[in-house]
């Protein structure tokens, strides 16, 4: 299971791709385990109001894929935007996405 250590450097590496300029609207997570590992899987929603924070929205979704996450006792396995959802008027998007933590050790 993921300790407190660890859920809190993802949340501030998720807020260091642009997640921080975005509300995170939930998260939640749940054991996951095959043969050979271990780990959790994440689920997330953050909503981007504005303008001015649609650039972030769109750094978030760019970068997420590719980040090279250091977390505690914890490799990210897998990181995907799975739906973006845009309203233009007044301009918000809402970014969920999963990612797949595994237990290192």
């Amino acid at each position: 299971m993921i300790s407190a250590a660890a859920n809190c450097a993802l949340l501030s590496q998720l807020g260091g791709l642009g997640a921080r300029v975005g509300c995170l609207e939930w998260h939640s997570y749940r054991p996951w385990e095959s043969v050979t590992f271990a780990g959790t899987r994440h689920e997330l929603r953050y909503t981007f109001y504005g303008a001015e924070s649609a650039d972030w929205a769109e750094q978030f979704i760019a970068s997420l894929p590719g980040h090279a996450f250091k977390i505690p006792d914890q490799l990210v396995a897998d990181a995907t935007v799975t739906q973006v959802d845009h309203l233009m008027e007044p301009l918000v998007i809402s970014v969920t996405c999963q990612l797949l933590l595994l237990e290192e050790g």
